[in-house]
This record gives C-alpha cells, sequence and structure tokens, in this order.
C-alpha cells in the first residue's frame, strides 16, 4: 500500500507541478515522511525531484535560457550546501510539544515546525495577488537563486521562490519551464551531496529500506512528467499554482501539528 501511494502521488504531483515549476516536492515528502522520519523523507524526496528533474532535462533543456540559468544556480548552489547543512542542525533538536489526539499520540519537532512553517509561507505567498504581481527586474537574479537554494536545501522548497524569479525574465513558457528544471538540477545536486554525507553513517539500514519506494517514485515520476509535457500547451499556469499552493497549505499546517 506504501508503494501505491508513493507511486501515485508521485506521477499527479510530477505532471501537475512541470507548469508551476514547483510542488513536487512539497506534496511527495510527508507520503515518505508516514514511513520514515523526516530528514530521511526530505533526502528521498530530493532523491525523486533529481531524477524526475533530469528526465525533464532530456526532454527540455534544448529551450532553456542558459545566460539566465548561469545567473541564478551559481548563488543557489552555495546557498543550497548551506541550506542544507542547517537540516541536521535542526534534525537534532528536542521535541517541543507531545500531545493525544483521539487516542493517537503525535509530537512536534522543531524541524517539522520549522518546515511546516515554510510550507505554509510560500503557499501563502503563492496564493497572494500581491506576490504574484511583484515586478523584480532580472537584475536580482543572483539573489533570488541564493534565496532558493538556502530554502531548497533546508526543506526542498526552492520553487516558489525560483519561479517568482524567473517569471520576471520574460521567457516563454516553454523557456521558463526548462530554465526552471536545469537551475532546479544543480540545486538537487548540491543538497544531495550534504544529505548523503551527512546520513549514511547513522541511517545506512533506514536507507537501504528507501530503495523500492525510491525507484517506484522515480519511475512514476517520470510518467508523470512525460504526460504533463504533452499538456503543456492545454493548461493555464494560474489554475495550477492555486491547486498547488491549496496543497501546499494543507501539508505545512500538518507538518506544525506533528500530524504528519
Amino acid at each position: 500500500m506504501d508503494l501505491i501511494l508513493i507511486g501515485v502521488v508521485a506521477l499527479l504531483a510530477s505532471g501537475l507541478t512541470l507548469f508551476s515549476g514547483f510542488g513536487l516536492g512539497t506534496i511527495l515528502m510527508p507520503v515518505f515522511a508516514l514511513f520514515f522520519p523526516l530528514p530521511l523523507a526530505i533526502a528521498a524526496t530530493a532523491i525523486v525531484h533529481f531524477a524526475n528533474n533530469l528526465f525533464k532535462f532530456g526532454l527540455m533543456a534544448r529551450q532553456a535560457d542558459w545566460s539566465v540559468v548561469a545567473k541564478f544556480s551559481l548563488p543557489a548552489t552555495v546557498a543550497a550546501i548551506l541550506g542544507a547543512a542547517s537540516l541536521t542542525f535542526f534534525d537534532r533538536l528536542p521535541v517541543l510539544w507531545r500531545y493525544v489526539l483521539a487516542g493517537a499520540h503525535f509530537e512536534v519537532t522543531p524541524v517539522k515546525a520549522l518546515i511546516g512553517g515554510l510550507i505554509v509561507l510560500f503557499s501563502l505567498l503563492e496564493l497572494s495577488p500581491r506576490f504574484q504581481a511583484l515586478a523584480l527586474s532580472p537584475r536580482w537574479l543572483p539573489l533570488g537563486g541564493a534565496l532558493s537554494g538556502f530554502f531548497g536545501g533546508l526543506s526542498g522548497n526552492q520553487g516558489a521562490l525560483r519561479s517568482a524569479f524567473l517569471l520576471k525574465t520574460g521567457l516563454s513558457k516553454e523557456a521558463f519551464v526548462a530554465t526552471g528544471v536545469v537551475s532546479a538540477v544543480i540545486v538537487d545536486a548540491a543538497r544531495l551531496a550534504v544529505y548523503g554525507s551527512a546520513m549514511l553513517a547513522d541511517r545506512f539500514s533506514q536507507i537501504r529500506a528507501l530503495a523500492l519506494p525510491v525507484a517506484v517514485g522515480m519511475i512514476c515520476a517520470f510518467i508523470g512528467a512525460f504526460l504533463g509535457k504533452r499538456l503543456l500547451r492545454k493548461v493555464t499556469l494560474a489554475t495550477v499554482r492555486l491547486i498547488v499552493a491549496m496543497a501546499m497549505l494543507v501539508i505545512g499546517a500538518g507538518l506544525m501539528l506533528g500530524l504528519i
């Protein structure tokens, strides 16, 4: 049942979030978190996210604007390493709160509260007309890359900021999606290197247990990305962003309350 759930969510999220440029990791991560500790769930999601973006890279790399990629991704890479290193620090802090609800025991940890809060923040930004109307000059791309990379490394939430900055560069819809994919691949590679070095030693048995779920997630995400690309010209970006933002809001609240 866990493999079916992971596969279905990965397929739907990958196809849906191809258009918005963010959301796959945010939607898929809580599914992994149902079965694994949160930092390990973030790392597992990052593997699926990275593999899925590599697949998208093969489909769309020719349409990317490489000058934008260079300005955005170089600072994003450095910041992603710092953000990923911070995740280990927050994971080691003691539990904030424990409670019982309907006979079930829940606990709120600093890492869950932080990541849930970030997800809620980014979902509210996506639902904010003022944020959507924010006109950011392309000269701010390095800053946008640094912010996106840091939060991507810390919690996996890199896409919302990345989309906000790339949307103002005047790229076509196809170039916007392709440029975002290339940038995401670079950030994912940087943060995975940190996750791997931090978690391999003390969670080796759990990492082995992730092999099959991650493989299922990858395959289903590939299928979702392939189908999503075929529908790229038939959807409106605003509708998809609304759906993804609402899903993020629910997931973030669940993490903050210790329900996920």
